[in-house]
């Protein structure tokens, strides 16, 4: 699709939504939701970077004279904003001191004795680099996939006709493992806090960082544990020794030298960040200003430098168009356009058993990531209205909440296109594109049994239904 179409694709639905009436909305309404929808399908056509997408949309709304200024920039004054602009510096600090890949070559060295346990290996260094890099593209495609791709080259693994040697089943773990460590935690994915702020508006519920993560624990863990072996049975690498992988991490790790002093000043910040959002409940710090702090703490010791702070083009542009649209989404809910729209689009499943209907919207929710390139805009576009929809139902507001928010993440599961880690890692070459949608789909059923059976029954014990 060429730059012209895309910007077809964007503009058409904008200016039909813009000036055909819509039952039930109001001229102010039907053009916010008309900018709100453009901007979401421009995030997904990209006809011009993110960033160039929301400052539009703030042009437009305010020329338009469909928002007040005070309103068109109420967005950067929301604390979400700034915790994922804040969880991408850490990502950088991560990166740029080759923490990351340390972490990850040492579990590849002390686990990796078998295939099987070398896929736990990697499943391992994802999980414990989630809660600081808040992009599965920087953390899987960034940091894991390298490693990964290095390891099955050490092997003689490469893509065609030596990729079932090794690559392509750590190929699938690395991706498979790489969204469910996102689902785990509040931090673990940039769009994560964003849909804390759509619970807290549309259900008055509080996702914070220790709720979210205790009620993944026990279904992402099994994920982490099951899909890993499932996979080494659908796509059974067929090396057995995995000593020259080990060899590469060793060699690596020999490379990288001992802990730096910048390693040590940012492992002794990120856990006590990490300590400031876990106990926040207690002491009552906003986790935006926990982050804050610890990016502070960073720039202090000079584990990253200002200009490193300053160069970094994605957090910058995350915190432009993720203030676009926490802005924009606020609106729509205060202004009463997503209960309008559940409630068109959602009347039937309204009238079934709570927990019957938030199943069927949870699974629907998931299987419509086919028709999205980004977990963010099925975020932006659907999160509020399905969970609306879910509180029409009699379904209870936390479990809802919660059940979407990791679905947001867990259904990138099914294309090599459906979050940003999955070009990187289907580029690789390993994987051909129907083995990669039939396990994708095989693996999202999966899922759903874990995420929804075993989740909710997990709920259950803790009390919050």
């Amino acid at each position: 699709m060429n730059r012209a179409s895309r910007w077809l694709v964007v503009v058409v639905p904008g200016v039909l939504l813009f000036f055909l009436p819509l039952p039930g909305l109001s001229p102010v309404q039907r053009h916010l939701l008309a900018v709100f929808t453009a901007t979401v399908v421009a995030l997904v056509a990209q006809p011009v970077p993110m960033g160039v997408t929301g400052v539009v949309a703030l042009t437009v709304l305010a020329l338009t004279k469909t928002l007040t200024a005070n309103q068109v920039f109420g967005g950067f004054s929301n604390p979400t904003v700034w915790l994922i602009f804040t969880a991408f510096l850490f990502a950088t600090a991560v990166t740029s001191t080759r923490f990351g890949m340390r972490v990850a070559y040492m579990f590849i060295r002390r686990f990796g004795r078998s295939p099987l346990t070398l896929g736990y290996s990697v499943a391992s260094a994802d999980l414990v680099l989630a809660p600081f890099v808040p992009s599965d593209t920087a953390r899987g495609g960034g940091i894991i996939c390298p490693v990964v791709r290095s390891i099955a080259s050490a092997v003689g693994s490469e893509p065609g006709p030596t990729a079932s040697r090794l690559g392509g089943f750590l190929t699938l773990v690395g991706f498979h493992t790489t969204y469910t460590a996102s689902a785990m935690f509040l931090t673990g994915m940039a769009a994560n806090p964003l849909m804390a702020t759509f619970a807290h508006d549309t259900a008055h519920v509080e996702l914070t960082w220790i709720t979210w993560a205790l009620g993944a624990i026990v279904p992402g863990l099994l994920a982490l544990i099951f899909v890993p072996w499932l996979l080494f049975r659908l796509h059974p690498p067929s090396l057995k020794d995995t000593e020259p992988a080990r060899a590469v991490a060793r060699d690596a790790l020999r490379a990288l030298g001992p802990l730096s002093g910048k390693e040590t000043r940012l492992v002794i910040i990120l856990l006590l960040v990490m300590a400031g959002w876990v106990f926040s409940p207690w002491h009552g710090i906003p986790n935006a200003i926990v982050a804050l702090a610890g990016v502070s703490a960073l720039l202090l010791t000079d584990v990253i430098s200002w200009d490193e702070l300053l160069a970094e083009r994605k957090a910058w542009e995350a915190l432009i168009w993720f203030g676009t649209l926490i802005m924009m989404a606020d609106n729509l809910l205060q202004s009463g356009v997503v209960g309008v729209l559940s409630k068109s689009a959602f009347r039937y499943v309204q009238a079934w058993p709570a927990l019957a209907a938030l199943s069927a919207l949870v699974i629907a929710y998931q299987y419509i990531h086919y028709g999205f390139a980004s977990m963010t805009a099925q975020i932006s576009a659907l999160y509020p209205s399905f969970l609306a929809a879910a509180l029409a139902s009699g379904a209870n507001p936390l479990v809802s909440a919660l059940s979407l928010a990791y679905f947001s993440n867990v259904n990138a599961a099914m294309t090599h296109y459906g979050t940003g880690s999955a070009p990187v890692y289907f580029g690789a070459g390993y994987v051909p594109q129907g083995t990669w949608w039939r396990l994708g789909f095989i693996i999202s059923v999966v899922n759903i049994v874990i995420w929804l059976g075993v989740g909710l029954a997990w709920w259950k014990v803790l009390g919050w239904w």
